[in-house]
């Protein structure tokens, strides 16, 4: 590749490098390729959508209505009050979980603390895991029958309790990440001149490190708000009688077949989700205007009592996370909570219990990998055609909109959207209702935009040296991006595909009402052992997909290496 870059004309080089040109029928091969990419994101996200707005407006013989429902939905005190209810639980775990999250993050980059790989790794533990795992775990440490029971001073975990609790276990490692990311892109250069001017370290932290990370601490605060008021697993499992919009959507779609208010419900849910997005957006752009080219990372000095005080508090922090887990793959253990705690592997036996038995997880397996290889694929190679082929602007940029689309829409809603629209009588698709197939579809919508921004990245760090030397050679687009884009951009590409994959494990909300009879998930099967009142099952089925995410992560980190070094050998070539 080397020997080809050097052969261009000095003159041919900067001209080809200015923008790709291509033949005609290359040209028409690109605009199918885009538009291909374009419909399928219509398919798997706009129709939906539209046909959750659709439905709304609908009355329940599928008259059109207008607002009515809305009306309805406005002057119905238990549902407004369950509204009232989400938005003051997510307001009080944001509350929670923003500073825990700031001064864990601080730790992890501004002091010199020993074992942060460590502290790193324990604060991302709940990823791995199904929400629910959380509310579990909390209910055999706090339960009716919990082992600390008394620290409640006779409260009730199952309510607003549990609730905040369990989300802010669940969304902590979410807001962790948002914000080391701010403080580790902050310039080094400030903190080193108000050293030198002798500022106070109080001054220092209010003038220059926290307006520095507000922006990182704006979209933390959105992410977990969003997080906590549209997730279903958690309310469900601990929030007993304590009424929520992602419970009550549940309830209108399965329980009452009241398909028009529960439309209604996800376009509330769709609102604050909507609102976050967008701040988020802006909150970014002008994150990004405090930085320039010529920052310098802050490097942490040793600092004795600074750094202790940090380690206690993450070792605090990281104990209560780990340990909470570690309760629930022990209880899953238990022969019988906490009057025997003798050890059995009977509550593996789902099968004593749920109908499927182990069923559940080898569909949640095929629906990972399906998800990790289609979902994969049509991401990189969506986001190529997007960010690297130049003619169809206007249709790249609409193929770039649907693509960001789904991250203002809650797995909750784009889950109703594919109730009404994959199950319509007159969608001919309908037959997919109920299938692995449908999952899998829904589960890449749901998490298209955070792989798409991945790719996209990894893409605009190619040198634009690619495309001159493809077009000085006269090779077409797909050569180059098979032969050279897709090689060096595959730690990207099997970042995405693990991303995919641990996601499609542990989802709950956006597929609670699309599985059939025989594509129960692992994670629907814990919303049902624990209904049934087989809690130990439904913590032993949450510790299986937590074990598989965690040893699917640990296999990456071995291929990222061992890709990683391939590819310098490669490039050394």
């Amino acid at each position: 590749m080397s020997e080809a870059v050097d052969a261009i004309p000095a003159a041919a080089a900067p001209r080809a490098a200015a923008g790709r040109r291509f033949a005609i029928g290359e040209t028409q091969v690109a605009g199918l390729l885009i538009a291909a990419v374009a419909a399928v994101l219509v398919l798997i996200i706009a129709l939906p959508l539209w046909a959750l707005l659709s439905k709304s407006l609908q009355s329940v013989d599928g008259r059109f209505v207008g607002l009515q429902n809305f009306v309805t939905y406005a002057s119905t005190p238990t549902l407004m009050a369950s509204l009232v209810n989400s938005v003051w639980v997510a307001g009080l775990a944001t509350a929670i979980v923003i500073p825990i999250a700031f001064v864990y993050a601080y730790a992890l980059t501004r002091s010199r603390m020993p074992l942060k790989g460590l502290f790193t790794a324990a604060a991302l533990l709940p990823i791995f895991a199904p929400s629910l795992l959380s509310a579990l775990a909390l209910i055999y440490l706090f339960g009716n029958q919990g082992m600390l029971r008394s620290w409640m001073m006779g409260n009730s975990l199952y309510g607003p309790i549990g609730i905040v609790a369990a989300e802010a276990l669940y969304a902590f490692p979410h807001a962790l990440l948002i914000i080391t990311t701010a403080l580790s892109l902050s310039d080094g250069r400030l903190r080193e001149a108000a050293d030198a001017m002798g500022t106070t370290r109080r001054r220092i932290f209010w003038t220059i490190t926290l307006p520095g990370a507000r922006y990182g601490l704006v979209s933390a605060a959105f992410v977990v708000f969003t997080l906590v008021i549209t997730d279903f697993g958690i309310p469900k499992v601990i929030g007993g009688q304590f009424d929520v919009l992602a419970t009550d959507a549940y309830r209108q779609v399965v329980g009452q077949q009241n398909f028009p208010m529960g439309a209604v419900v996800g376009i509330v849910l769709l609102l604050p989700a909507v609102a976050a997005f967008f701040v988020d957006r802006r909150a970014q752009k002008r994150q990004t205007a405090l930085l320039s080219a010529r920052a310098v990372p802050y490097e942490p000095k040793p600092d004795r009592q600074r750094d202790a005080a940090l380690f206690a508090f993450s070792c605090l922090v990281a104990v209560a996370i780990v340990a909470t887990y570690g309760v629930a793959a022990w209880g899953s253990f238990v022969r019988y909570w906490p009057y025997n705690l003798s050890l059995t592997l009977a509550n593996y036996d789902f099968a004593e219990v749920e109908p499927t038995g182990w069923g559940g997880y080898f569909n949640s397996l095929k629906l990972a990998a399906l998800t990790a290889v289609l979902g994969t694929t049509l991401v990189f190679v969506g986001a190529y055609l997007i960010e690297k082929i130049k003619p169809y602007r206007a249709l790249r940029g609409f193929a770039h909109f649907l693509a960001m689309l789904p991250m203002a829409v809650p797995g909750l809603v784009l889950g109703l959207g594919y109730v009404f629209f994959f199950n319509a009588s007159w969608n001919p698709l309908n037959v997919f209702y109920g299938t692995l197939t449908v999952l899998v579809i829904n589960t890449v919508a749901h998490y298209y935009t955070v792989a798409h921004i991945t790719a996209l990245t990894s893409l605009k760090q190619l040198d634009h040296e690619f495309e001159a030397v493809s077009a000085s050679l006269k090779r077409p687009f797909w050569t180059l991006f098979g032969r050279v884009t897709a090689p060096i951009c595959a730690p990207t590409i099997l970042d995405i595909a693990v991303y995919m994959f641990v996601n499609a494990m542990t989802t709950v909300s956006a597929v609670i009402f699309l599985y059939g009879a025989d594509t129960k998930l692992a994670s629907i099967s814990i919303v049902h052992m624990d209904e049934a009142g087989a809690v130990a099952s439904a913590a032993a089925m949450g510790t299986v997909i937590m074990a598989t995410a965690i040893g699917v992560k640990a296999l990456h980190v071995a291929l990222t290496a061992l890709v990683f070094g391939r590819l310098q050998r490669w490039r050394r070539r």
